[in-house]
């Protein structure tokens, strides 16, 4: 049967790719341990649970508008109010099923064919390619672990043309947990207004930060908020990745037919799940904070690890729960008898003779690092290092 060749040019994920692999193997008896996906490991709040049973007790699923449950749209508007202090209203709201789906619909809303749309690697591996779905060209601008990932704005800048249509950001980081720093986002909202671009921010990792940090939205930044397209989530913050809930903030008239354009594909997200998100937006948020304590200690325990690995460098993350590191100093090296050369090469033996699932850099436009998600267990964590401190000694 044909397959369209945007479909068929289309990789599967990476991190997917990594995890189908993981559970191939468990499934054959091996204990492989998997920090390929990044999935909290602690159960969505039981406030949560209930609020969804209520919801199906209530009989409330059926069809919403398109965009949202009003409720859902407003709790939405009035966190962003209380944490950005930026007023918002449920007109300016599209709730889709994750904020994955979120961003197929801003760039399926956006795009024509040929516009560019600038991504700072090591960037989210689904960017690049959810732009190309839509006929647009991802513009990669780099950045190193030497400068802690952080995105060079005369860099952004050269990659400018008149094709160019939108930057994307994602602060806290997928991959590194970078998180960039109040200068370079000043810097880049004025290189926004200067070049008359959109800019969509990623901040779904915004509740997941570290050492007394706090979110920073270039939403908030002077002439910004119209250019500003917000992208965000309960997946991470709520243990809720399964719900599948997202949305986005943003002008008005885009969020109109961005909306149009979901009626048509998925009609409304879930509803249940709907109702289980404004739960988890009004509630109780204890739960947020001790998951956040979690992953700070386990991302204190993880990076010293990994650094006293030999060949190993690894920066520390400010947010999310990933890191890093760089593992070029194995390239070109043998490994178990492996010539090793890409960050692939070295995921792949890690698997094969370690039982260990990490992601290659490649997947996220960085070649030479690879990924690690430290949303899992201190027991796995401490276990997980020990395989990969003995396999990256075996010559």
């Amino acid at each position: 049967m044909k397959v369209a060749q945007r479909v068929v040019s289309i990789p599967p994920s990476a991190t997917m790719e990594s995890d189908r692999k993981a559970r191939a193997m468990c499934a054959e008896g091996k204990n492989v341990l998997s920090f390929a996906v990044g999935e909290p490991d602690f159960p969505t709040p039981e406030n949560i649970i209930q609020a969804a049973r209520r919801a199906m007790d209530e009989q409330k699923t059926k069809y919403t508008n398109a965009s949202g449950i009003d409720e859902l749209k407003r709790a939405i508007c009035d966190m962003t109010q209380h944490t950005l202090g930026l007023s918002y209203e449920p007109s300016e709201v599209c709730v889709s099923s994750g904020a994955k789906h979120s961003l197929a619909n801003i760039f399926g809303t956006m795009l024509d064919p040929g516009d560019e749309v600038i991504v700072i690697a090591p960037y989210w591996v689904s960017y690049p390619d959810l732009i190309r779905l839509f006929d647009g060209v991802p513009v990669e601008v780099a950045t190193t672990g030497a400068d802690d990932f952080q995105p060079c704005v005369e860099d952004i800048s050269r990659a400018i043309t008149d094709r160019t249509v939108a930057i994307v950001v994602n602060s806290p980081n997928n991959p590194t947990g970078g998180v960039i720093s109040s200068d370079v986002l000043t810097d880049l909202a004025a290189l926004v207004v200067e070049k008359d671009l959109v800019l969509l921010t990623d901040e779904v990792y915004k509740d997941i930060l570290f050492d007394g940090r706090s979110h920073t939205s270039p939403a908030t930044l002077p002439d910004m908020r119209e250019r500003t397209i917000i992208i965000d989530g309960v997946s991470k913050s709520y243990s809720m990745t399964g719900w599948r809930i997202g949305w986005a903030l943003g002008p008005v008239d885009f969020i109109r037919n961005m909306s149009n354009l979901q009626s048509q594909m998925t009609a409304n997200p879930n509803s249940i799940a709907q109702w289980a998100a404004l739960e988890a937006l009004t509630g109780p948020q204890d739960a947020v904070r001790h998951m956040c304590q979690a992953f700070e200690q386990r991302r204190d325990y993880i990076v010293a690890a990994l650094c006293d690995i030999e060949g190993v460098k690894c920066t520390m993350p400010g947010g999310a729960f990933y890191v890093f590191p760089d593992i070029s100093a194995y390239f070109g090296k043998k490994l178990g008898g492996r010539d090793i050369q890409s960050s692939k090469d070295l995921t792949d033996y890690l698997l094969d003779e370690a039982w260990v699932s990490a992601v290659p850099g490649s997947g996220f436009g960085a070649e030479g690092y690879f990924r690690i998600s430290f949303a899992c267990s201190m027991e796995q964590i401490e276990e997980g290092i020990n395989r990969i401190r003995r396999a990256l000694s075996v010559a």
